[in-house]
């Protein structure tokens, strides 16, 4: 079993994620602008019919957890797996049968613990920011400033529950990069009363560079689907350098 030390705390890997809750909104966007923002990992854009690219931003409370109660926000981009031959129908093929990795451009987070856990372990690119989150019965908000700008305002409204078998534990690759270095993750995630509907979220962007980012890629624009999960359990392996 493989030990981490963080600021003078032992993490035992793998590290388990007992309870987080999370809103999702995920976006068809311009896949030419989407490798253009990646280019810097290495990674290939996965792309889907028509020149487009699959975007998700989320917003993520976790609860319980072996590094603590914090919260994240999210921006990824789905991508060919490293190892992956080019063919014509790969991408989509990938994408059907959960082939496919997800790179994560952005991670900010509100604590120092998880932020140094997150560079440290998986080169997760973890930065500090502040959060504003509501929930209620009827929606989920999420507000995300940094140095005093606005990111991200995203407002998203619970579909409907998804049947049980939709709700069963997946495995995936998650990429990072920072100071150079590509690293995959395997990730898996368990979550419980999952809802989902098309469409579905209000996004608003700010004036901060990261919202300019999105921005580059068509965003602010109407969601494929959103979906709003309140029990997720989640475990996150050793990184592994590409």
């Amino acid at each position: 079993m493989t030990t981490h030390t963080i600021l003078g705390k032992d993490i035992h890997m793998p590290v388990r994620i007992r309870l987080a809750r999370t809103f999702m909104t995920t976006y068809a966007v311009p896949a030419d602008a989407a490798q253009r923002l990646i280019d810097y990992s290495g990674l290939d854009i996965l792309r889907l019919p028509g020149g487009r690219a699959v975007c998700t931003l989320v917003f993520v409370d976790y609860l319980d957890g072996d590094l603590g109660p914090y919260n994240e926000f999210g921006v990824s981009f789905m991508v060919r797996h490293h190892r992956a031959a080019t063919t014509r129908f790969g991408d989509l093929r990938a994408v059907l049968t959960g082939g496919a990795g997800v790179f994560i451009h952005r991670l900010p987070v509100d604590g120092e613990f998880t932020l140094a856990a997150g560079r440290g372990i998986w080169g997760f690119p973890k930065e500090l920011a502040d959060f504003t989150v509501h929930r209620d019965s009827g929606s989920r908000r999420g507000v995300l400033h940094q140095d005093g700008k606005l990111v991200v305002d995203l407002a998203v409204r619970p579909g409907i529950a998804l049947p049980s078998w939709r709700n069963t534990a997946t495995s995936f690759d998650a990429y990072s990069h920072i100071d150079g270095v590509t690293r995959c993750t395997p990730w898996q995630m368990a979550p419980v009363g999952m809802r989902a509907r098309v469409g579905g979220a209000d996004l608003t962007l700010g004036d901060h560079a990261w919202a300019a980012e999105l921005s580059s890629v068509g965003l602010p624009k109407r969601a494929l689907m959103t979906s709003v999960v309140d029990h997720l359990a989640m475990t996150f392996q050793d990184a592994v350098p590409v």
